[in-house]
């Protein structure tokens, strides 16, 4: 019989094939470690992220640390050989426009990519008008096609409510529905959906849908931002174009956020933005009609005559009078 020794033939491991083995693991223990830790720190990025990318917001903020720590230390469970299940993530976001519900939706996909809940962690949005058909046998093909993009991610539906509508017996929302609820539950390790919309609307379609209400198991609630996290919000979005205000515009911009915020149809960082998108219009008509040349310093500054001109300032109008988004 042929063989390298003694261990060989009787089937024992010689000291040295032992050792081999122990080093073998021990390598692989190291590259585990360094393997966790690079994703450690990416997942802190992540969860940091929600202080840059996100003025105020703080319970919001809170509730999405508590998430990221439950299904880390579920994964630590795991790692350990103790008993774990996978929870469930399927989740609603109410508050108003503009309060940054589908980019924290985006975040959270990411997130849920890096902790290995998702393979992907992409981020469909849709409406009620992406799942719902017009005719019998249009919304199953519809509201399944967008699932298919949706796995491995997220799917966020914002205004969910609108896909019932008892008052219409022809519609066909209800069929919307039920295929979502049989995806949920078939599929809940590949797929993550976020219902969104304002909170009464969301408490009565939950009434109404007793069997979406029992599969979502995070209600996040997106409070509405106060002046100064606005005015910051508008800072971060002037510096991210290269764009700033003077004292004067500044105090301008501020009277003029106080006084959109008491119209209607205000959207929180939704109307921030294109309120500014009305500024770079304006100062570009500015700088046009003046002649001459252009600086690059003219190029950056908004100054306070871009804001007040504004039909918001006009004629003294009360904020509920002025033109909504103006």
């Amino acid at each position: 019989m042929r063989g390298t020794g003694r261990g060989a033939a009787d089937g024992r491991s010689s000291p040295a094939s032992g050792a081999r083995v122990r080093h073998a693991q021990a390598g692989g223990e190291r590259a585990g470690r360094r393997a966790r830790g690079r994703q450690a720190l990416r997942i802190a990025a992540l969860l940091d992220r929600l202080d840059g990318d996100f003025v105020g917001l703080a319970p919001v903020k809170d509730r999405v640390r508590e998430i990221a720590a439950l299904l880390l230390i579920d994964r630590l469970r795991q790692g350990y050989g103790l008993a774990s299940s996978r929870p469930s993530l399927h989740m609603c976001f109410t508050g108003s426009p503009g309060t940054g519900k589908t980019t924290l939706a985006a975040c959270v996909g990411e997130l849920l990519r890096e902790l290995g809940y998702l393979r992907t962690g992409q981020l469909v949005s849709v409406t009620r008008d992406d799942l719902v058909g017009q005719y019998v046998g249009h919304t199953a093909p519809r509201t399944k096609e967008v699932l298919k993009r949706a796995m491995g991610g997220v799917l966020f539906i914002d205004e969910a409510y609108y896909l019932y509508r008892p008052e219409n017996e022809r519609d066909y929302g209800q069929e919307a529905i039920e295929i979502l609820l049989q995806f949920m539950e078939a599929h809940r390790e590949d797929l993550v959906v976020i219902l969104a919309g304002y909170a009464s609307r969301m408490d009565d379609f939950f009434r109404s849908n007793p069997g979406m209400a029992s599969r979502i198991a995070h209600h996040i609630d997106f409070p509405d931002f106060a002046l100064d996290e606005l005015l910051r919000i508008a800072e971060m979005m002037l510096e991210r174009e290269q764009y700033r205000m003077d004292d004067a515009a500044r105090e301008a911009f501020a009277e003029y956020v106080a006084l959109r915020m008491g119209q209607p149809r205000f959207a929180n960082a939704r109307s921030i933005r294109n309120a500014i998108d009305r500024l770079r219009l304006r100062q570009a008509r500015r700088l046009v009609a003046g002649g001459g040349l252009i600086a690059r310093d003219d190029l950056m500054e908004i100054s306070a005559a871009d804001v007040r001109a504004s039909r918001v300032f006009r004629g003294g109008l009360a904020p509920d009078r002025a033109r909504p988004g103006e």
